[in-house]
């Protein structure tokens, strides 16, 4: 069984640990989830003292409901080890989330330093884990299932796309420079490229799988709201549980990707008790707007009714 809180986490904002007033203000912001980041965002100057301001944030400032996680520096670097001791035992850690997650040993490793850390602790500290690398993705069912601690498969949008060697440097977005091959002269016509379909539905096949939850990596253009909803809308609508943001700006428009509209529900609703009422007539079956409708609807239908409550 996997330790994933119960508690929504639609939206994931990342903040750099060493920067105190950007942390303070992400423990008041409506993202449902926080992570306080010790590597990408934070300069090997500055690993001391983002390791310190992380201790100090779980310990002092008021969360509320929020998911509370750390991304720790990489398996291989020389400060996981005084991270996971220094961490481990504060109460209002849920998680840790691990960058460049490949192998299920290193998992379990990490999972089993925790706990050897915090051998009191009545709720062990859950791992979520980026899968960042080509190497991660081919290995990610056995990721999944390397631990009982595993909560959580995160996509690494931008580390992963420099793995494959995507001719893209931006955050999310798939490269554009194929749109010249169909200019005008040529006659034929651009071909569309989306990069991450395939990794996005790989982690989540796996997630599923395995029981965990599935947060898609973040928009890079932050200051576009119209591009971080239409992103969010994309991976709500094949299933993950939520997305990494960057930027309080984008929590908004990510939570209302995340939330069924009224449209959605009030159909939900109508499917289940369409079909409700069949079942009552002793039937499996029933058409409802012209459509036929049967369990695996109402399986669906269930999933968005959760999704709004």
């Amino acid at each position: 069984m996997t330790m994933a809180p119960q508690r929504p986490t639609r939206v994931y904002l990342a903040v750099p640990a060493h920067r105190s007033r950007l942390v303070a203000k992400a423990a008041t912001s409506a993202a449902d989830a926080v992570f306080m980041d010790l590597e990408d965002a934070v300069p090997p100057s500055e690993k001391g003292a983002a390791l310190e301001e992380a201790a100090g944030a779980l310990s002092s400032l008021d969360w509320g409901n929020k998911v509370v996680a750390v991304r720790l520096n990489a398996v291989d670097s020389p400060f996981i080890a005084q991270e996971i001791g220094t961490l481990a035992a504060l109460p209002r850690l849920d998680s840790v989330i691990v960058p460049k997650a490949e192998r299920a040993s290193d998992i379990a490793a990490i999972a089993d330093q925790l706990r050897a850390a915090a051998p009191d602790r009545p709720s062990p500290v859950a791992l979520e884990l980026l899968i960042e690398t080509a190497l991660a993705l081919v290995n990610v069912d056995a990721l999944a299932a390397a631990h009982d601690s595993v909560a959580a498969l995160h996509l690494g949008v931008g580390d992963f796309a420099a793995s494959i060697g995507a001719r893209s440097s931006e955050i999310g977005a798939s490269p554009d420079g194929y749109r010249h091959v169909g200019s005008a002269q040529s006659g034929y016509a651009s071909a569309p490229l989306d990069l991450f379909a395939y990794p996005m539905m790989r982690l989540l096949v796996a997630a599923r799988a395995f029981g965990l939850r599935a947060i898609d990596g973040p928009c890079g253009a932050f200051r576009d709201g119209k591009l971080t909803e239409s992103s969010a809308l994309k991976a709500a609508a094949m299933g993950f549980d939520g997305k990494q943001v960057i930027h309080p700006d984008q929590i908004e428009p990510t939570l209302r990707a995340f939330v069924p509209s009224d449209t959605e529900l009030a159909h939900a609703r109508r499917v289940v008790a369409a079909m409700e009422h069949a079942e009552a007539q002793g039937q499996g079956a029933v058409t409802l707007d012209g459509k036929m409708i049967d369990y695996a609807n109402v399986r669906m239908a269930r999933r968005i009714i959760e999704m709004g409550s």
